[in-house]
């Protein structure tokens, strides 16, 4: 293959390959009327929750051209995180908590972004272009970018699949002024397959292809700031960030491998952490253990909040005591979560006996109400 600086397209692709990126494909800078008409559907009916970031710049998020007129060309780069192992089978394991495949290693974004910012200084040197890189946090929208580019199709569950990768992306974009060939878009090659829509704990799903995201686990233990509402507590049961059951259980993966890259390699310490020990943590032991990794983003409470959910889902009466620990927690969504676990833990004279009548706070008052009730 030519990666003279005249054939750009090649000399790009090639060294992508170089930095570590698993997939390059290219399409122009431009927005589908599928794509807008779809990202409107979802916010019209309310299923982005509490993510106002994505009706706030709606129209960057439809359109690359809104976002930056500029731009001619979207690299789209795809980091393969194949996990190498079936992660739902810890979903057996009640007294360990399951992290997302993603989150196990270090933070996506700053590996991604980091790769992203060198492939992007090269197009800059070599071809005089403008770049512009964005990993997850910008308003683009990526999967769809991502389909129209070749890299892979949105499955009926709204992710990314892919024939050579499966479900394991970590996907990346560079939108630059050079003007580059696009590639041809991908096929669904989902067929009449539903077992992402079969498999959700919480029926996420109102229908193929369509994600009602106040109902996705992932969403309730990440962007979701409150207590976990009581019809989904029972379903999460460990997770606790992020869910994977959608993506694992594609008939696609079996393409899958492993991931190269060493920094996306799960950590031992959060491939299968005992709840007893996460519930342990303080502040200082939260932002220690989660060092580099995603998880940091949510905070104590709200990761706390999502550890004693599955505490509560546990079965396992000795876990009582990691609960009862968090009683006196200075956050009230930490108190209110372990009042919920030890009423799935403990009978209910003994959960009457635990009551502080001191508790002032409404949220966690309403908790101990509808436990002893």
């Amino acid at each position: 293959m030519p990666t003279s600086i005249s054939d750009p397209k090649a000399l790009i692709v090639a060294e992508a390959i170089a930095q570590g990126f698993d997939a390059v494909r290219v399409t122009r800078a431009e927005s589908s009327p599928q794509q807008r008409e779809g990202l409107s559907e979802f916010l019209a009916a309310g299923h982005h929750g509490e993510m106002d970031w994505m009706e706030a710049r709606r129209d960057w998020r439809a359109d690359p051209a809104t976002l930056w007129p500029q731009a001619q060309s979207v690299i789209v780069l795809g980091l393969n995180y194949g996990p190498g192992y079936d992660p739902l089978a810890l979903l057996a394991a009640k007294e360990r908590g399951a992290i997302s495949v993603y989150a196990q290693g270090d933070d996506y974004h700053d590996v991604v972004k980091k790769k992203l910012k060198a492939l992007g200084g090269l197009i800059a040197q070599k071809f005089k272009a403008d770049v512009k890189v964005f990993v997850d946090t910008a308003p683009v929208m990526e999967k769809p970018l991502a389909a129209r580019a070749g890299v892979g199709w949105q499955g009926k569950h709204t992710n990314l699949v892919s024939r050579e990768f499966g479900s394991w992306l970590f996907l990346g974009s560079i939108f630059t002024t050079l003007a580059l060939e696009p590639d041809a878009a991908e096929v669904d090659h989902c067929g009449t397959c539903s077992n992402c829509l079969d498999a959700c704990p919480t029926k996420a799903f109102p229908a193929p292809y369509r994600l009602d995201a106040r109902r996705c686990i992932s969403y309730l233990t990440i962007e979701n700031s409150g207590p976990i509402p009581r019809e989904f507590r029972e379903a999460m049961g460990n997770r606790i960030y992020g869910c994977d059951d959608c993506l694992a259980v594609c008939p696609w993966n079996k393409f899958a491998s492993t991931a190269r890259e060493m920094s996306l390699q799960a950590r031992d310490e959060l491939k299968a952490p005992p709840l007893a020990e996460l519930a342990a943590l303080d502040d200082a032991g939260f932002r220690a253990r989660f060092r580099k990794s995603p998880t940091k983003r949510i905070g104590r409470a709200r990761f706390l909040r999502n550890v004693l959910t599955a505490i509560g889902n546990s079965n396992a009466p000795h876990l009582a005591p990691s609960a009862q620990n968090l009683l006196g927690d200075e956050s009230p969504l930490v108190r209110g979560a372990a009042v919920w676990a030890l009423s799935q833990l403990l009978p209910r004279a003994e959960l009457q006996g635990l009551r502080d009548g001191r508790e002032t706070d409404g949220s966690v008052i309403a908790e101990w109400d509808a436990a002893l009730n």
